[in-house]
């Protein structure tokens, strides 16, 4: 009898339960389930911090104190690919703190390099956190570094579970994907405007207090140090630098040619009408002579 007297209840809470998981569209490909997954150490090793790096059981943990960040390096350079981590984030405040994913040649390429960046900017227990994604391409190689941010929040809490974030890089687009539910597609429209030499993948924790929160309105706070980053459930499936010409980098859309499925451009037109806090082709305050692609 007792479970009788739930049944109104349980009926109640089942179409709010379906609503719930129905907030996000599915984009009808999953990328991710094509590429396997590595450990750690078969496509990364620790690249600075290391007394603030820890790997047990196929997570990673970096941590941010008053001392130190730490960051990781793959162990190879691409020249394009599908470049993928779980990452969970610490919750409470954590302005100032960028925890990261990206690509990047700025050890080879210093002052002129390029960069496709996932960061999270921390955040003041009251606010989200802010997804950014970025793309920096060399130009004229004057040393003008011009940043591409689209920012946005997102449509779950990153601190309560580990997430898939993914960049698909090959040589005519760049995707950002979030759980395989892509956010922002960057096309190539000239060379000028697209990264094309070899980049290698990183995952950091740093102090960016100058900047990171509100423009630098709040700055770390080391009193709730230390600050923490999770990855795990890596996935490199990519050409190396050095790869046979015939290698070519996973598709985003089931088609296999590039670009989008409809059902994958609807979903990321309803991340980008709910969730998009900045669009930097639509800031009129930028010196869009800069940025021809907008």
């Amino acid at each position: 009898m007792a479970s009788l007297l739930y049944l109104p209840l349980i009926l109640l809470l089942i179409p709010l339960m379906i609503t719930t998981a129905q907030n996000t569209p599915s984009p009808g490909y999953y990328p991710s389930s094509r590429i396997s997954s590595i450990g750690f150490d078969q496509g990364y090793s620790n690249l600075w911090g290391a007394q603030h790096q820890r790997v047990d059981q196929g997570t990673v943990t970096i941590w941010l104190d008053s001392s130190s960040g730490s960051g990781y390096k793959s162990l190879h350079p691409y020249r394009s690919g599908y470049f993928g981590a779980a990452i969970k984030l610490q919750p409470g405040y954590t302005a100032g703190v960028i925890t990261s994913f990206y690509l990047s040649n700025n050890e080879a390429h210093p002052g002129d390099h390029d960069e496709i960046d996932i960061e999270f900017l921390g955040t003041t227990p009251d606010k989200p956190y802010t997804l950014q994604t970025n793309v920096y391409i060399r130009g004229s190689g004057d040393r003008n570094i011009i940043g591409r941010e689209m920012k946005f929040h997102l449509w779950f809490d990153p601190t309560q579970d580990f997430h898939n974030y993914a960049i698909l890089w090959t040589p005519s687009e760049i995707i950002f994907l979030v759980d395989d539910v892509p956010i922002r597609r960057y096309p190539r429209k000239s060379d000028a405007t697209f990264p094309l030499r070899p980049l290698w993948v990183y995952g950091s924790i740093w102090d960016a207090s100058s900047w990171a929160t509100e423009d630098g309105k709040y700055k770390a706070d080391y009193n709730y140090q230390p600050f923490i980053g999770r990855y795990k459930n890596f996935k490199i499936g990519g050409c190396t630098a050095d790869a046979p010409a015939a290698c070519s980098p996973p598709s985003a859309s089931p088609s296999g040619s590039g670009g989008l499925s409809q059902q994958q451009s609807s979903v990321m037109e309803w991340v980008q009408r709910n969730y998009l806090v900045y669009d930097y082709c639509r800031d009129g305050k930028r010196d869009h002579t800069q940025t021809p692609e907008c």
